[in-house]
C-alpha cells in the first residue's frame, strides 16, 4: 500500500516547508516555501556557510572597501534569501516562496519595492518570476501591495493568514496563493480556552476548510495552501486542499504511515454549499480583524516574531563580514 504522503501527493501539492536543501533532496516536493527564521536557522548550519560567506563576499565586492562590516551585512541580508532560493529551485521543480522584510509588513510602497528587488535578484540569476511566489504579511497594506504586483506579473503568497476577512481581501486583489497558518490557530485556542482539540475539531482545520470551501463556492482563482502544521492529524483533516506546505519531520511521518487518506476538501461539493458572500472594503476589513482576537493577536506575534528573526540574521551576518574581513596571519 502507497503511503500517506503518496496518496496525499495524488489529491494535494506537497510542498516543503524548510530552508533546509538536504531535506528538500530527501523529500522532492514540488514547490517549497521559506521564512525569516527558516532563512536565519538555515544560515547558521555549518554546511550552508559557503551560501553564507558568498552573499559576504559578494556584498564586500559591491560595497567596496571603504565599506563598514554593517554595511556589507546589510547588503549581503538583501540577498541571502534569494541565494537559498537559487540553490532550492534547482532541485524542485515547481516554485519557491521567498519573503519581504517583515518590517515593511504595513508600509506598502516599500513592500512593492523590495518585491520588485527580490524579483530583479531571480531574473539576473536567469531564474523567471514564474517560478517565485513573493510572500507578503496579510495586513491590509500587504494585500493591496501584493494587488500592485500580480498586475506586474509578479505572483504572490499572502502569509501570516489567520482569519476569514484576510482570505476574502487576498481573493478579491486577485493573488495566487494564499498560507493560512493551522497550526498557530490551534496553538492560540490552546492557550485561551486550557483545551486540546484533535481531527476536524482543530480551529485550525475548520479555518482553512471554511476558506477553502468559500473560494470554491465563488470561483476565486486565488488557491488555498495551509500551513503551519503541529501534527499529521491536521494534514490528514485537509487532504484535497489545493496545496499544503509541511516541515520536513512531518513529512517523514506522513511517509512512514499507512492506511487509506480520504478526500476531505473537495470543490464540487464546495460549490454546492450554502455560503454568504462578504462585501469587502478597508472598513469592513478593520472591523474584523479587531473583533477577531485570534487573527489580531496571532498577525501581530508573526511580525514581531520575523522582524526578530530578520535583526538576529544581520547581527549574525556582520559578525561573519568581520571575520572573513580579518586579514590573513602570516606564517
Amino acid at each position: 500500500m502507497a503511503s500517506l504522503l503518496e496518496q496525499l501527493r495524488g489529491m494535494t501539492t506537497v510542498v516543503s516547508d524548510t530552508g533546509d536543501i538536504n531535506s528538500i533532496q530527501q523529500y522532492r516536493p514540488q514547490d517549497s516555501t521559506t521564512n525569516p527564521s527558516l532563512i536565519a536557522a538555515a544560515a547558521e548550519k555549518p554546511e550552508y556557510q559557503s551560501i553564507v560567506d558568498d552573499c559576504l563576499k559578494q556584498a564586500r565586492k559591491e560595497a567596496g572597501s571603504n565599506a563598514t562590516d554593517k554595511d556589507v551585512a546589510h547588503l549581503a541580508f538583501k540577498s541571502l534569501a534569494v541565494a537559498f532560493g537559487i540553490k532550492i529551485l534547482q532541485i524542485i521543480p515547481g516554485r519557491v516562496s521567498t519573503e519581504v522584510d517583515a518590517r515593511l509588513s504595513y508600509d506598502e510602497q516599500g513592500s512593492i519595492q523590495m518585491a520588485r528587488d527580490i524579483i530583479a535578484q531571480y531574473e539576473k540569476a536567469g531564474i523567471s518570476r514564474e517560478r517565485i511566489l513573493i510572500k507578503l504579511a496579510s495586513t491590509w497594506e500587504g494585500i493591496r501591495a501584493a494587488e500592485v504586483l500580480e498586475k506586474e506579473g509578479i505572483h504572490c503568497n499572502m502569509t501570516l493568514l489567520f482569519g476569514i476577512h484576510q482570505a476574502v481581501a487576498a481573493a478579491e486583489a486577485k493573488v495566487t496563493l494564499i498560507s493560512p497558518f493551522v497550526g498557530r490557530i490551534l496553538d492560540w485556542y490552546k492557550k485561551d480556552t486550557g483545551k486540546d482539540f484533535t481531527g476536524a475539531d482543530d480551529p485550525g482545520v475548520q479555518s482553512v476548510t471554511r476558506i477553502y470551501n468559500y473560494y470554491k463556492h465563488f470561483g476565486y482563482k486565488t488557491v488555498v495552501m495551509g500551513a503551519s502544521f503541529r501534527n499529521t492529524g491536521e494534514i490528514i483533516e485537509l487532504a484535497g486542499c489545493d496545496l499544503l506546505t509541511i516541515a520536513p519531520k512531518l513529512l517523514g511521518e506522513l511517509e512512514a504511515a499507512q492506511g487509506t487518506l480520504v478526500r476531505k476538501l473537495d470543490a464540487d461539493k464546495a460549490k454546492a454549499e450554502k455560503i454568504e458572500k462578504i462585501p469587502m472594503d478597508k472598513a469592513t476589513f478593520d472591523k474584523m480583524h479587531a473583533a477577531d482576537r485570534m487573527a489580531n493577536d496571532k498577525l501581530k506575534e508573526g511580525i514581531e516574531g520575523f522582524s526578530k528573526a530578520l535583526e538576529d540574521l544581520e547581527v549574525s551576518l556582520e559578525k561573519r563580514a568581520a571575520e572573513l574581513n580579518e586579514p590573513a596571519v602570516a606564517r
